[in-house]
């Protein structure tokens, strides 16, 4: 039971064998997590500390209570995003830094709050139902709106803040004049490093951190010339404050539904990130515990000035790359945060806002999975309108109207496809095997016998079409009796059931019967539990479809015209 609580307890000992690796790991992941922290909190509309908080203590956190080897918790670029979109709908940073910062971590209180009770209600089955297509979509146009989010900061240019994705675009444009060329070449010699040390295999994991260092060596260079360039501003060298999160009714009912977006993508995140490396490592996930790590996480470092975390796929990725065991990697790169930012925070108030742009685009960029989207656009129309759904909505409305808009398109085309379930008339063949009519013109059915198979559940949504496949079947075909193949139905439920009921007592009493072969136990609990199994007889359900074959011609007293099966010649 400890060690359910507490996974802790099952990878400690490990870790003792391999803390070598796991120090090594951790020590990339410390490099790696600097640039991404300032990145990160300045995407989300927050002062570059608050990003260092929160990967200092959430991946401690998360270790402990997370079932994932290597997954990293910290700020992540889609949270940050969507924590800024929820929260500048009533407050902006540039106007109200404080209230913005207040909310931001009331907000994550509420989001961990959410993570943990799903976790405890054992939702983790939950993440799946979200398709790849609206995360791959909304990925995307979060990257592109990061992208064009830093622009202004690129250019030099002050766009009105709270723009729109058009907004921005349009008044970049109509101002193209003011640019600050000398912002523009920080930025775009910041963006070139970075692309340039990417391919470098021995240093391309540090490309995010050099590539700053040398943007800012430039915009320093520049400084000496009496050019200014825009910088961070100083970092307060101390750890996470204790600090209780502005509990407000009014605050909280204002950010409960994207309280409830944010947990939920948060959760998505997570749970993909680790089931994607889990993949190579095959290790054993507990989503479940996942969820409760996660929540735990966010509650308690939102006491202590920490904002919304998630998984990182960056940090994640790295880590299980470097040759981390344990989560024990993930506690020595928030260690070696904390170093840095007691010993050396004052350096990184020297960071130019254009460098961090350049930084920032290739974030961006990254985001776009073209191999992804290229799958998309292959698969079918149906994925596709899933995919551009989330990622229109993604650029021009709200964050939390985008996702919800992109799982509305994906369970509206899962209704669809799961609302018609395939049909097939099924007739002996020359080898005696029953097989589809369409496929062997000349196999031969029963003439008083007709075999149906229902590719497909039997329920509220799916009734409309097979309602209206018997009604004609019984008004245009003089057959007495059907058998449904049922080795295709998962599940029936009350609707269907009711429906069923009175179909096979119709037949029953003005034509000869329906009759079920091979219908699972499972889907038989709703028959059986609402007593319609009773009503229709439990003789019409069969093991086999030879064995109702047999017992059906039994019951025929008009001659088979077509004598399709040995019975038919009794």
């Amino acid at each position: 039971m400890l060690q359910k609580l507490f996974p802790i307890l099952l990878w400690l000992p490990l870790a003792k064998k391999s803390w070598k690796d796991d120090l090594i790991a951790g020590i990339t992941g410390t490099i790696i997590v600097i640039p991404q922290a300032v990145a990160f909190a300045m995407i989300a509309g927050m002062p570059p500390i608050y990003g260092f908080y929160t990967a200092m203590l959430t991946p401690v956190i998360a270790a402990i209570f997370g079932s994932s080897y290597h997954l990293v918790s910290g700020p992540t670029t889609t949270s940050s995003i969507v924590l800024y979109a929820i929260i500048s709908k009533y407050v902006h940073p540039e106007t109200d830094l404080e209230a913005f910062v207040s909310l931001a971590i009331l907000l994550s209180f509420m989001a961990g709050v959410i993570k943990l009770f799903m976790g405890i209600a054992r939702m983790g089955k939950l993440a799946s139902f979200v398709s790849n297509s609206v995360i791959i979509g909304f990925s995307a146009g979060a990257g592109v709106l990061i992208a064009f989010k830093q622009l202004k900061h690129i250019f030099g240019i002050e766009v009105p803040q709270g723009s729109s994705f058009y907004n921005i675009v349009s008044y970049i444009i109509s101002h193209i004049s003011e640019t600050n060329w000398y912002a523009l070449g920080v930025g775009m010699i910041t963006l070139g490093i970075a692309l340039l040390i990417r391919k470098i295999k021995k240093i391309s994991k540090l490309y995010m951190l050099v590539a700053m260092i040398l943007g800012s060596l430039v915009a320093v260079w520049l400084a000496r010339y009496s050019i200014q360039i825009e910088t961070v501003g100083t970092i307060p060298s101390n750890l996470p404050p204790f600090k209780m999160p502005a509990f407000d009714y009014s605050d909280m009912r204002m950010l409960t539904t994207g309280a409830i977006i944010l947990a939920t993508l948060g959760l998505v995140e997570a749970s993909a990130i680790s089931r994607s490396i889990a993949l190579h490592t095959h290790q054993k996930l507990n989503t479940n515990q996942e969820f409760v790590s996660q929540g735990i996480s966010n509650v308690v470092s939102s006491f202590f000035s920490c904002y919304t975390s998630s998984g990182s796929f960056t940090r994640s990725s790295i880590n299980y790359q470097a040759g981390a065991k344990t989560p024990m990697s993930a506690v020595i790169s928030a260690a070696g945060l904390m170093i840095v930012v007691l010993l050396f925070a004052k350096y990184a108030a020297f960071l130019p806002k254009p460098a961090m742009g350049g930084i920032i685009l290739l974030v961006g960029y990254n985001l776009i999975d073209f191999e992804h989207i290229k799958k998309i656009i292959k698969s079918g129309k149906r994925e596709t309108t899933v995919f551009l759904g989330t990622f229109i909505g993604t650029l021009f409305l709200d964050l939390d109207q985008a996702l919800i808009i992109g799982i509305f398109i994906s369970f509206f085309f899962y209704m669809e496809r799961t609302s018609k379930p395939n049909i097939a008339t099924l007739a002996l063949n020359k080898n005696g095997r029953l097989i589809n009519i369409i496929r062997d013109e000349n196999a031969k059915e029963c003439s008083n016998l007709k075999i149906l198979r229902i590719d497909g559940s039997l329920y509220f949504g799916s009734i409309e079409k097979i309602s209206d496949y018997f009604s004609n079947l019984y008004n245009q075909n003089k057959t007495q009796h059907v058998l449904i193949a049922a080795d295709g139905i998962n599940f029936i439920d009350l609707a269907a059931a009711q429906w069923l009921s009175n179909e096979v007592l119709n037949w029953q009493e003005n034509r000869g019967g329906i009759y079920f072969a091979g219908l699972k136990m499972v889907s038989q609990d709703v028959l059986e539990k609402g007593g319609f199994k009773d009503e229709i007889g439990k003789g019409i359900f069969f093991k086999d479809k030879r064995t109702a074959i047999a017992e059906i011609h039994k019951k025929i007293e008009i001659p088979c015209k077509t004598r399709a099966f040995k019975e038919c010649e009794g």
